[in-house]
């Protein structure tokens, strides 16, 4: 049986995850704030985060960035968590 949160990033209830999506304390409160739906414009959020910034995500410097983005993200706090400046969809490097 699915559950019900009130996402925070579509603020409104939705189903929830079936698990912790991320360790620790911020997991935790993913898991209890974060809707399926909300999680899945995470993940390509994080994606576009990875890319323009270049990130390997085996360094703890680059893990740590992330965790700040997803606090932004998620839960409107730090300086973090908003589309890069200059950020245009679909747009092409040359």
């Amino acid at each position: 049986m699915s559950r019900t949160v009130f996402c925070a990033v579509l603020k409104r209830d939705a189903p929830g995850l079936d698990e912790i999506p991320h360790p620790g304390e911020l997991g935790k409160r993913i898991f209890d704030n974060v809707s399926q739906e909300g999680w899945t414009q995470w993940l390509e959020r994080l994606q576009m985060i990875i890319n323009e910034n270049q990130l390997n995500t085996g360094d703890p410097a680059a893990f740590a960035l992330i965790e700040e983005h997803m606090k932004g993200f998620f839960f409107d706090e730090g300086e973090l968590g908003d589309l890069p400046m200059g950020f245009q969809a679909g747009a092409r490097k040359k």
